[in-house]
């Protein structure tokens, strides 16, 4: 290896160093948000996936490899405003918005060292890692959203026949007395689909409209099978009681219903025209 070729190997090794080392506090708190906060624990899975989908743009184009020595100054300013961002967040122990800040700091470090081209290839994979970022308002919408799934789930039940009163957040049917709390709302369904409908989008060659459609339905996909679940807990606490309903079922009805959405992507994809894989980047 040439000394020339060293010398531009040193500053990107150099910088991606000093970057490690001056975001480790962040990454040690995403770990910890992803092992103790349900909500997000899929946020372990994003880096990984991330760096497989830069791994295949360089894969499928090795010449975008080369003209990664093909810099610009242009992201020197987005690294240093994030980095500025990033070290004001971190000292205010604000960790979500630092590691907002630090995907910033990654996209303007690829934007210096690779230039506007590999920037661009690689926005998304970039971007993605935004959904790794656990927010500090999804526990604030917890609360509305299990009150609308209560609502929703409890008309379904009397429209079934199932004599159903509710009062706040409790329910009563015969053979139990149930509340709608935070685990009812949905929000570990809605966060992991909505991440797995962007890669989808990503991923998937169609029309910008059909992509973009794919992404807005997870919310609504998502809170449609929580509802259903919901419904059919107070149908089996009803007809069983409530151990049956909250030692068995609601253990394991979530992941069930939460398959079962995933098996609708497949015909929702392609009613949107979105049906085969890009393979430049898969």
């Amino acid at each position: 290896m040439s000394q020339s070729t060293l010398r531009s190997l040193a500053i990107p090794t150099l910088a991606l160093v000093v970057f490690s080392i001056l975001t480790w506090p962040v990454w040690r708190w995403l770990w910890g948000e992803w092992m103790g906060n349900s909500y997000y624990s899929h946020g372990v899975l994003i880096p990984p996936v991330s760096l497989f989908l830069v791994y295949q743009r360089f894969r499928h184009d090795p010449a975008l490899f080369w003209r990664a020595g093909m810099g610009s100054n242009g992201g020197l300013v987005v690294v240093a405003v994030s980095l500025a961002l990033y070290l004001y967040f971190l000292n205010g122990k604000a960790y979500y918005l630092a590691a907002f800040a630090m995907i910033g700091l990654i996209a303007g470090l690829t934007w210096t060292f690779g230039g506007g081209n590999v920037a661009r290839r690689l926005a998304f994979p970039i971007g993605y890692m935004a959904l790794m970022v656990p927010l500090p308002i999804i526990e604030r919408a917890t609360y509305p959203l299990a009150i609308f799934t209560g609502v929703c789930s409890t008309g379904i039940a009397r429209f079934i026949g199932l004599p159903v009163e509710v009062i706040g957040n409790s329910v009563k049917v015969p053979n139990a007395d149930l509340v709608i709390g935070a685990q009812c709302s949905g929000v570990n369904s809605m966060i992991a689909l909505t991440a797995l409908m962007a890669l989808a989008a990503y991923v998937l060659a169609g029309p910008l409209w059909g992509r973009v459609s794919l992404v807005a339905m997870a919310v609504p996909l998502a809170m449609l099978g929580n509802i259903l679940r919901v419904a059919s807990l107070l149908f089996v606490a009803s007809s069983y009681g409530a151990d049956a309903a909250f030692v068995f079922y609601h253990d394991y009805s979530g992941p069930v219903f939460f398959i079962v959405a995933l098996g609708l992507m497949l015909p929702i994809t392609r009613a949107l025209r979105c049906r085969a894989l890009r393979p430049e980047v898969i």
